[in-house]
Parts: structure tokens; C-alpha cells; sequence
């Protein structure tokens, strides 16, 4: 059963002005975040890895980061994790990695004597795992980006295809940008790391579902509507799916709303870069992708057999 039934919702009119402002809200904010800088975790810049259990109760986050404060690690990235007790401190430190877990270790000992602390684990990161590990990440994004591209090219038309990936483009830089400025201001504690690769590939896969569907639908009313001006054909599909674009955002935004507020600080960076880019993938599949393909049809396409009848004549 339809959410939404008979929306006559006209929505390519004003894409020139949507189009618009998401370029100078990406523009602006990769401009912010380049002087802003973004905060790497040490999955790419390297580092130490512990995972502690302190058994004894009474003992927050707050209180084993004044404990690595003392040490000099109050800038390192402290969760809890796991039951309670358990808590992973990542510090950009590596060196000896028993040096540094050892250090820790005997800081916390000391900062909560009285109370057990267990080490769970030890790992160090060196710099050179995590240049290959950002080379890797950046492989996968493109890769993602290049097979979409084909998949919608060849199931529809190549037309489609770009639009997809301007889609695609704008909701990664979106969430990117939105995360990164977010995490400045304080609001949401988050670093770019390898679960922030993770939460990109899966925008990705999303949007480019979200587009798909709107897609098929245009294929569908072109062959229903023969002669429909394609604004209008556009217009047409996305009132019809509009119901479906609302239900599936608004299940996905409900489980990840849980995920940011009660997932603790491990699953909060990946909660929230999906929750930014399910919002502005939604988005972009009424807006972004489509309106693309309106604009490519009009300008580039017309002007590119224009020069051509042109020329031969």
C-alpha cells in the first residue's frame, strides 16, 4: 500500500536552483575543511592500539582519558566498547608498540589503583600499513564509482549512467564534508578512518538503488507516455515513486538514529556519516541525478547533433 497516493509534486522546475546550491555548499565546505584540516585516525596515519577491561566499576570514559591526558595521549581516541569496563585507547604514537601499550598499562594502573585492569589486546599500526591502507581506500571508491557507472550505462542509457555518478559525488562529498565540519564544531565526535571507508561504500550502494529505481521508472513512463516532454516525464516518475523513496528512507534513517545515539562511541562515526548520507542521497535521487539528466538532454546533447547536422550540411 502506497504512503502517498496521486502527488502531483512538481519537482524539475526549480532544479536549476537545487543544482546550484548543493555545488556552493560542496565548493564551500571542501574549502572549510581543507583549511580546517580533518582528523585522521590511525588506521592512515599509524599508531598503537589497546583494549582494556577495568574491573571494579564506577570508571567513564572521561576518567581514563584524564588518565592518558597525564601521559601526554589526552589527544588520542578513548571508547568504550564491548560490556562494561571495556574501553579502546588508539594513540598516534607507535614506536615499540609494548612500549607504548606497557606505558599506558602502567599509567592506568596507577590512575585506578584498587580496581583490576586487564589488557585484552595490543596492536601497532606502523605508517606504512596505513599509507597502504588509504591507497586501498581510495582504489575501492573509485572502483565502486567506475562499475556503477557501467551498470547504469549499459541498463539504461550512458546519459543515465552520469547522472548516477554526479549523484554519487555530490551525496559522498556531502556526507564527507557535513561529517568532517561536524566533528570541528564539536557536535559528533568523529575521525576519518577505515569505518568511515565502510560507510561511504555502502552510501554508494544505496544512492545508486535509490537512482535505479527512479531510473526504471523513467524507462517505464517513456514507453507508456510516448511524446510526454521529458521534464515531464521526470516529474511523472518521481510522484510515482515518491511513496517508496519516502517509506525506505525513513526505515533506514529510524535504524540508524538508534545505532547513533545507543551504538556507544565505536559504532557512532559509521552511524552518523550513513545517517548525513541517507538524507542526501534521498535527496539527490529527486533532485541531483535527474535534474542532471534533464540538463545533459537539453545542453550538451542537443548542442553535440546541432554541430553534427551542422557539419554535414
Amino acid at each position: 500500500m502506497d504512503l502517498i497516493k496521486k502527488t502531483n509534486i512538481d519537482f524539475v522546475s526549480k532544479r536549476s536552483v537545487f543544482f546550484r546550491a548543493s555545488i556552493i555548499i560542496n565548493v564551500v565546505g571542501l574549502v572549510l575543511v581543507a583549511i580546517f584540516g580533518v582528523k585522521l585516525g590511525i588506521d592512515f596515519t599509524g599508531g598503537t592500539e589497546v583494549a582494556v577491561a577495568i574491573k571494579g566499576g564506577n570508571v567513564t570514559t572521561d576518567d581514563v582519558r584524564a588518565s592518558m591526558a597525564a601521559i601526554g595521549y589526552g589527544g588520542g581516541e578513548i571508547k568504550s566498547f564491548g560490556q562494561e569496563g571495556q574501553y579502546l585507547i588508539r594513540v598516534g604514537e607507535s614506536g615499540q608498540g609494548t612500549t607504548v601499550s606497557a606505558k599506558i598499562m602502567t599509567q592506568l594502573g596507577t590512575s585506578f589503583a584498587g580496581k583490576e585492569v586487564v589488557l585484552l589486546q595490543s596492536q601497532k599500526i606502523d605508517a606504512k600499513i596505513s599509507s597502504e591502507l588509504a591507497l586501498q581506500s581510495t582504489i575501492a571508491l573509485i572502483v565502486a564509482f567506475v562499475i556503477m557507472l557501467l551498470y547504469v550505462a549499459f541498463r539504461f542509457e550512458f546519459v543515465y549512467g552520469l547522472g548516477a555518478i554526479i549523484g554519487l559525488l555530490h551525496d559522498v562529498l556531502m556526507a564527507f564534508v557535513i561529517s568532517a565540519l561536524f566533528d570541528k564544531l564539536g557536535i559528533v565526535n568523529l575521525e576519518f578512518n577505515i569505518n568511515s571507508v565502510a560507510a561511504y561504500l555502502t552510501i554508494l550502494g544505496y544512492s545508486i538503488n535509490d537512482a535505479v529505481v527512479v531510473f526504471d521508472r523513467i524507462r517505464e513512463n517513456r514507453d507508456k507516455h510516448k511524446g510526454l516532454a521529458l521534464s515531464d516525464l521526470i516529474n511523472h516518475s518521481l510522484n510515482e515513486t515518491l511513496s517508496r523513496t519516502i517509506i525506505t528512507g525513513v526505515s533506514v534513517l529510524a535504524a540508524l538514529l538508534v545505532l547513533v545515539f545507543f551504538g556507544g562511541d565505536v559504532l557512532e562515526g559509521f552511524a552518523f556519516t550513513m545517517f548525513v548520507g541517507i538524507v542526501v542521497g534521498t535527496y539527490s535521487s529527486i533532485y541531483i541525478s535527474s535534474s542532471f539528466v534533464i540538463w545533459y538532454t537539453d545542453r550538451v546533447k542537443h548542442k553535440i547533433v546541432g554541430t553534427v547536422h551542422t557539419e554535414k550540411a
